[in-house]
């Protein structure tokens, strides 16, 4: 039988890590944007919206302006998500756990 407290520990830093991951998140960010950089957004890790940058030339019409930042705000999220997704798995990858897990 394993020893508990080594398993305790082992628990203790993989929560350290996930913590020190989660506050890393938190202040990098990604970018993305739309309509050939008419509007570009701004996400943290943690798929919160920092920034919404959006070019005059596109100000005037606004049905296309809707579209081009739900396209920027969109692909910011999957690069913030994937973001997230790769440091957490880099975690669980120290644990020998399977892929996908976490």
């Amino acid at each position: 039988m394993k020893d508990p407290m080594k398993m305790l520990r082992q628990v203790q830093q993989m929560q350290d890590r996930m913590n020190k991951v989660q506050q890393e998140l938190e202040t990098e960010t990604v970018e993305a944007s739309a309509g050939g950089g008419a509007v570009t957004v701004v996400a943290t890790g943690t798929q919160k919206l920092v920034s919404v940058i959006i070019s005059a030339d596109v100000a005037s019409d606004t049905d296309m302006l809707q579209d081009l930042v739900v396209a920027a705000v969109n692909e910011a999220m999957e690069k913030s998500k994937a973001m997230a997704a790769s440091k957490m798995q880099s975690v669980a990858s120290g644990l020998g756990l399977p892929p996908g897990l976490l």
